[in-house]
């Protein structure tokens, strides 16, 4: 019998904990003996629940350090066996290497080098039929709220191709932070005294073997006259060179500039710990605001058990599917399905 008890995000956050396989609010209500699927509808659809949710969770958790990183990426939750879903849109995904439909989520965490941790801090709903507003615009936003809002101490910023523009990237040095960033292969860079101008791609430029290890001192077309920059090739694999910039004019090491790139990599841990522990992209329902609402919840949870990852030392793997060995345990010593013969 259904209690006239109201659902709260606390209990739908608990669902996401617990449930392993289906994330839907059918499923939900199915599986619990307090609230029924109207109730729960009504939650998820006229409640607000905003990205300000999770750095209320995460701010006390937080150890900021001077050296700290400000990491800006986004991922694709996967919509594409749906076309009446209100947020998804047909957008590239870096997972599926495609464009697929889906809802796009632009995400902001902080980085503590020393300690080797990382928090989710911020995100976005990539929405732009709605509020009109890039992924940059989104960036810019989260940049500015963790300095001017959150007050948090970091040096420089992380984040990929996508976010490397002039504007953005001059931003970041006008509130005196560095970057460093990955920039498309035609970019269009100078790598002269500035006497004579000769813009050419970065991936037509020859390295000698002092470069390859200390790098280049460059300017990239369209940023102010004399603005330089430190550009520098990282080769990946046999098939794959990234080229980096930053403005931290006293880095003067390839492998130093690898070691910095690699953390970036954080952002993607969160991404795909998010999607496969939280049910992220399992919601089915149409309404924006549910896939909202959703997606916080989700959010919420992937903090939860990053805190309690970094308590107890585990995964969040470790910690999510560590409910199925209790489940096992507990059917072992009284079996809901007996065996009758053998």
């Amino acid at each position: 019998m259904v209690i006239s008890t109201q659902p709260t995000r606390l209990d739908y956050c608990q669902y996401l904990v617990s449930s392993q396989i289906n994330y839907t609010l059918t499923n939900f209500a199915e599986h619990s003996s307090k609230f029924s699927h109207d109730q729960l509808n009504r939650l998820m659809r006229d409640e607000k629940m905003t990205p300000r949710l999770v750095w209320e969770q995460t701010r006390e958790q937080i150890v900021t350090s001077p050296n700290g990183y400000m990491i800006f990426d986004d991922t694709v939750a996967d919509k594409n066996h749906s076309r009446l879903i209100e947020l998804a849109r047909r957008q590239w995904s870096g997972n599926a290497k495609s464009v697929i439909r889906g809802i796009g989520i632009v995400t902001c965490i902080y980085v503590n080098p020393e300690l080797g941790k990382f928090w989710l801090i911020d995100y976005r709903i990539f929405a732009p039929s709605e509020d009109g507003k890039t992924k940059l615009d989104h960036a810019k936003e989260m940049f500015d709220l963790s300095i001017h809002g959150k007050h948090l101490e970091f040096r420089a910023v992380l984040m990929d191709t996508w976010y490397a523009t002039r504007q953005f990237m001059l931003h970041i040095e006008r509130n005196g932070k560095i970057y460093y960033c990955p920039v498309q292969t035609n970019r269009q860079v100078d790598e002269g005294d500035g006497a004579v101008v000769k813009y050419q791609p970065v991936d037509a430029l020859s390295w000698s073997t002092e470069e390859k290890a200390h790098g280049k001192n460059i300017h990239v077309k369209d940023f102010p006259k004399g603005h330089r920059l430190q550009l520098f090739r990282l080769v990946v694999s046999t098939d794959r060179t990234d080229y980096v910039v930053t403005n931290d004019t006293t880095q003067n090491s390839t492998d130093d500039t690898r070691v910095v790139c690699a953390i970036r990599w954080k952002i993607e841990q969160l991404h795909r710990e998010a999607k496969q522990v939280t049910g992220l992209e399992r919601c089915q329902c149409r309404v924006g605001r549910i896939q909202r609402n959703h997606i916080a919840c989700a959010m919420l949870v992937w903090c939860r058990f990053k805190e309690l990852a970094y308590e107890t030392g585990r995964t969040v793997y470790q910690i999510k599917f560590g409910q199925l060995s209790d489940y096992l345990i507990q059917q072992l010593k009284t079996p809901s399905v007996k065996m009758s013969s053998a």
